[in-house]
């Protein structure tokens, strides 16, 4: 008995020092794989201990160790970098596969693997979103339409709404989040279609590590970042992302782009209760702007030149300048209550001039020019305090927030001082077109809109399990807010430019209620169906980018001057279910959804006048979605959307029945990547986009009256990408990207003339070197 009793003594001795070795060891090298061996180390003390005690021997169970790389998105599902396992936004109590609603992310591994960086074009393709055109001649920035509901200003960072049109990038991005269905309750005013939401990466003070990517390619691609995180001291930590970027646009010289940016972000724990964060964001993005293509024929024959010539002239630019400075608190007031604080001052300069062109007679283009610029000021700070309550015995997971955000949006336009700015009779066949428009006197002019809303909210939320099995869902919001928009007026109808014209002063305060309900239940250990009731609420006149254009979402004013309506309001319902496989690497999910949008401002083209609240429309359909580690080797994520849109019913009888302009019925995308060696994978994506029509926003598609056909018509696409990884070593990988594989011609989006149709980027080349230390 004392030589059994020696021996489990000497065994636990030399686990406990093969154990402190190996962390030692390891954390120097791998802080992450540190922890694992941590976990082991005290899974094997403890048995040997147990040994010692009982005088027995037991039969641990096979541990699994999964590598992770230490830079990993920390919202990613370990070991599945495909699959996010929850949302950035601490708001939502619950893993993204048990809440009741759709959300799609996609994380920092699928966005570099892909080879897009700009938000427009991770976001291309995917199910359910399409793009438009930036409205009113607007080409700064991206229009984004989720399930047929304008997007364009509910983009949000890190849960902050992010206002203003300018270019996104993702080099400081960990993941995006798309949320599908009205998302007032959450988001505030707007979020009728849903809400796209960029997480950033954050300083973090587990491990040290920094990442170096250098990217060369086709088009004098050229693509440098730098990802750095540094641990100070147990709790504090510091990380810097830059980048620079320049490519030419395939096919399409002299139009290029290049972006410079660095973002800065700091943590510190100063107790066990308090942490402090901060960052800092500037991007800067200079492109020379090609609108593509154009729109040729009649109706009901109207088609995209899939040989159109590059009309980009000298002097045209597209830029934005973005600069943020954010700051969080969270403090743990005890066990079961912490109050976090996030506070945001925003700045964003845009600016440009591009051209567009038209047919105009035979083998002749007619040449244009649209212009603008925008200058961006806002403040947000959001309050939450997140208590855990028992009731009743039920656990009530309670979530009150308070918001408060000022937002001001300045546009106007370019003077040109007497240089032609459109000509008709261009040669088509003339390929060198570069310098027909003189862009060389254009100075900045006055403003013409003057945007400005204040929006105080308050919000109250509960998560609670009434059972195992069951659990509910609740929010509701009030938004309190305090319109005011100085613009110039077209008040008896004539139209843009008409007469009389005159500069108006338009107000509008007062308050809106949105609220949400869903509920989750688990019909098996790693399955549930949920069900959820949603309402959003719009404003008139709350698309700061374009005064009193109405039909581009700008505000609708009467020949009075008066903007007096009731708030646009969208509901939905949604019924789904999520699986979830393979020990909870990929997850499945269904979906089917019916949202009705009534009291639409219906606009007048360009002019302010419009009617308020005639308009109503529905979108409904089924999504389809499977993410994550598919098999042991295939990885991935796949997406369907198959839906309908209707106009139900407006001020002009002709729009009822047609379906809403910039909507796809279908829409699908896939990436997949596959591991054929621990070194080697090959990967693919395909996006696929069915036939959309051009049109003003949130109304039914553009027509002709004489034959009753869409007359803006969006060519249907499928687009195969594919790349393949290499790792030398631990330290240095390389990945070779082909966009666009089979060199198709295809367009993304379409300007309600038919004068410019976004074209998508022909086939090109990438080989990005990785450097991890």
């Amino acid at each position: 008995m004392n030589n059994q009793r020696l021996s489990a003594k000497k065994q636990a001795a030399n686990r406990h020092n093969v154990c402190f070795n190996a962390q030692t060891s390891l954390r120097k090298s791998q802080p992450k794989a540190y922890a694992t061996a941590m976990s082991i180390g005290l899974a094997t003390t403890m048995a040997a201990t147990t040994v010692y005690a009982q005088e027995e021997v037991f039969q641990l169970d096979k541990l699994q160790v999964e590598e992770r790389t230490i830079d990993s998105n920390p919202y990613a599902e370990e070991g599945a970098p495909y699959k996010a396992k929850k949302s950035g936004d601490d708001r939502y109590k619950r893993d993204i596969a048990d809440l009741p609603k759709n959300i799609q992310v996609i994380t920092k591994t699928q966005i570099e693997e892909s080879g897009d960086t700009d938000l427009r074009e991770i976001l291309d393709g995917m199910p359910g979103i399409t793009l438009g055109t930036g409205e009113n001649g607007n080409a700064f920035g991206d229009r984004y339409i989720i399930r047929g509901q304008e997007a364009r200003s509910d983009v949000f960072v890190d849960g902050l709404r992010d206002p203003g049109m300018t270019i996104r990038e993702s080099f400081a991005t960990e993941q995006v989040e798309v949320s599908k269905g009205p998302d007032s309750s959450f988001g505030g005013r707007g979020t009728t279609g849903g809400a796209i939401n960029s997480i950033t990466k954050q300083a973090n003070p587990e491990y040290d590590f920094t990442k170096i990517s250098t990217g060369v390619g086709s088009d004098q691609h050229t693509r440098v970042t730098l990802d750095s995180n540094h641990v100070i001291n147990q709790d504090t930590a510091v990380r810097a992302n830059v980048l620079y970027g320049y490519e030419g646009v395939p096919d399409r010289d002299p139009a290029d782009r290049e972006r410079q940016g660095i973002a800065l972000s700091a943590t510190h724990t100063p107790t066990n209760k308090l942490k402090l964060t901060g960052d800092i964001y500037y991007l800067k993005a200079e492109d020379k702007p090609d609108l593509g293509s154009f729109l040729d024929g009649t109706v009901p024959n109207r088609k995209p030149v899939d040989d159109a010539p590059v009309y980009t002239q000298d002097g045209d630019f597209l830029e934005s300048e973005v600069t943020t400075i954010t700051g969080r608190i969270e403090y743990q007031i005890d066990e079961d209550m912490k109050l976090t604080n996030a506070t945001r001052f925003g700045t964003t300069e845009n600016g440009y001039i591009a051209t567009g062109a038209r047919a105009d007679g035979v083998d002749t283009l007619r040449l244009s020019t649209h212009n603008g610029w925008q200058e961006v000021d806002y403040f947000v700070n959001q309050t939450n305090l997140h208590i855990d309550k028992w009731i009743s015995g039920k656990k009530h997971e309670f979530l009150l927030g308070a918001e408060y955000s000022d937002h001001k949006v300045v546009n106007g336009t370019y003077d040109f001082n007497g240089a032609t700015t459109s000509l008709s009779g261009v040669s088509f066949s003339d390929y060198q077109l570069n310098n027909t428009l003189d862009r060389s006197l254009a100075t900045k002019d006055d403003w013409d809109s003057d945007w400005q809303i204040k929006t105080l909210s308050f919000s109250a939320m509960d998560t609670v399990d009434l059972t195992d099995k069951l659990t509910a869902f609740a929010g509701l919001r009030y938004d309190i807010y305090d319109y005011n928009l100085k613009a110039y007026w077209d008040h008896d109808g004539d139209g843009r430019g008409g007469t009389p014209r005159e500069e108006g002063e338009f107000k509008d305060s007062s308050g809106i209620w949105n609220y949400h309900l869903g509920a989750t239940y688990k019909i098996r250990p790693n399955a549930n169906i949920y069900a959820s009731y949603a309402t959003a609420s719009d404003i008139n006149g709350g698309e700061s980018d374009v005064g009193t254009s109405s039909g581009y979402g700008g505000a609708a004013i009467d020949s009075s001057g008066s903007m007096s309506s009731k708030p646009e309001k969208t509901t939905s319902i949604e019924l789904g279910t999520k699986w979830q496989f393979n020990d909870g690497k990929v997850l499945a999910s269904a979906s089917v959804f019916h949202i009705e949008k009534s009291d639409v401002m219906e606009g007048s083209g360009y002019e302010s006048t419009g009617s308020f609240n005639t308009g109503k429309n529905q979108v409904q359909g089924i999504e389809l979605g499977l993410t994550g580690n598919i098999t042991d080797k295939l990885s991935g994520q796949i997406g369907l959307a198959i839906m309908n849109a209707e106009v139900l019913d407006s001020a002009t009888q002709d729009n009822i029945g047609k379906t809403l302009s910039n909507f796809a019925d279908n829409t699908a995308s896939a990436q997949l990547k596959y591991r054929f060696t621990d070194k080697f994978e090959l990967g693919g994506a395909a996006k696929y986009e069915s036939k959309k029509y051009a049109g003003q926003p949130d109304t039914a598609a553009g027509y002709s009256s004489t034959t009753g056909e869409y007359s803006q018509p969006i060519p249907e696409y499928w687009v195969f990408d594919a790349f393949a990884n290499y790792r030398f070593n631990k330290n240095v990988d390389v990945r070779f990207n082909i966009n666009n594989l089979l060199d198709e011609d295809y367009y993304l989006a379409g300007y309600r003339s038919g004068s410019f149709l976004y074209k998508g980027d022909a086939r090109n080349y990438r080989v990005t070197l990785n450097y991890d230390f």
